[in-house]
């Protein structure tokens, strides 16, 4: 009796960014090496910014099944900006230092049980689509936002080394001092305008999932209303910054139950699919997707692609 053959394996890329914060050497080696026993894998690394977007959009030209996003959640973003609206999937490994895109799909956030994870994939493969924010042409995958948290990962982002080996606290201390600095003595202002509703304020946080983000393991939802799949989003504005506010606020916002909304000085939008936020006083207002500051803005324009991305996890 003739011996049926092997399925063929799928052709994944695996994007690297070779500085993400759990990446060195020895790691990338003992990763590829895995993947390697059950897809045909390629292998790349990014160099600069944009890189992930134009490698993973000419590997869904190329034909290839999946692209994996090996690093922290700037790079996932990146793979996704390429891969919306084709039919390769997104994958990801848990490469950075909160890797929130890995929580939400519920990959393990151990690398080698990640990795062990994945390789199972092979046998039990389920693509699914799931929705991706956009704001003025750049998209998202879980959270994006206006004001404050742009802020603060700007200010993250000077000094990679603290980043690496503090990780959320060091978000904590630039998320602290950034607020007394500069938000309180003379914040800027902006007003969002949902469904014919304005609300005037200091900051805006959009999510396209369950959460915003996460501290170490728990989660921080800041609104209820927003899934991967419910074809819409949902915000709070900061309406005010006063002192008093940033242990109030975050004291909520930790308590993992979206109880931000219900703060005195928080304006809550549920399930929405356009938002326009404009600057009120003249400055231009940084801008954040997935936790990597990417402008500086007067007006911006959020929407919602629901099942823009196919993802394997």
């Amino acid at each position: 009796m003739a011996l049926a053959e092997p399925a063929a394996r799928r052709r994944m890329l695996v994007v690297i960014n070779p500085v993400a914060s759990k990446m060195n050497d020895r790691i990338k080696s003992l990763v590829v090496y895995a993947l390697q026993g059950r897809y045909d894998v390629t292998t790349v690394e990014t160099r600069a910014k944009g890189d992930g977007i134009e490698l993973s959009r000419q590997a869904a030209a190329d034909g290839y099944d999946v692209v994996l996003a090996f690093g922290g959640d700037g790079t996932v973003n990146e793979v996704a900006n390429g891969l919306h609206g084709t039919g390769t999937a997104l994958a990801c490994l848990p490469g950075g230092n909160n890797n929130v895109v890995a929580k939400l799909l519920g990959i393990p956030t151990d690398l080698v049980d990640a990795t062990e994870h994945l390789l199972g994939l092979a046998d039990d493969w389920a693509p699914r689509r799931v929705d991706l924010g956009t704001v003025n042409g750049r998209l998202f995958t879980f959270a994006a936002g206006m004001g404050l948290d742009a802020s603060v990962v700007e200010r993250v982002d000077r000094n990679p080394r603290l980043k690496k080996r503090f990780g959320p606290f060091y978000y904590v201390q630039c998320a602290v001092t950034t607020f007394l600095r500069k938000y309180v003595v003379n914040p800027p202002r902006l007003e969002v305008e949902v469904d014919g509703r304005a609300v005037g304020g200091v900051s805006l946080f959009i999510q396209n999932a369950e959460n915003y983000t996460y501290f170490h393991q728990r989660a921080v939802p800041l609104v209820e209303g927003a899934r991967f799949d419910s074809g819409s989003l949902a915000g709070v504005v900061l309406t005010r910054a006063r002192p008093y506010d940033v242990p109030t606020v975050t004291f909520r916002a930790l308590s993992g139950a979206a109880r931000i909304a219900k703060h005195k000085g928080v304006d809550a939008f549920g399930a929405f699919h356009e938002a326009v936020v404009r600057s009120t006083d003249g400055r231009p207002i940084p801008i954040q997707v997935d936790g990597d500051h990417i402008d500086d803005v007067d007006e911006a324009r959020f929407g919602v692609l629901p099942g823009a991305l196919t993802v394997v996890a």
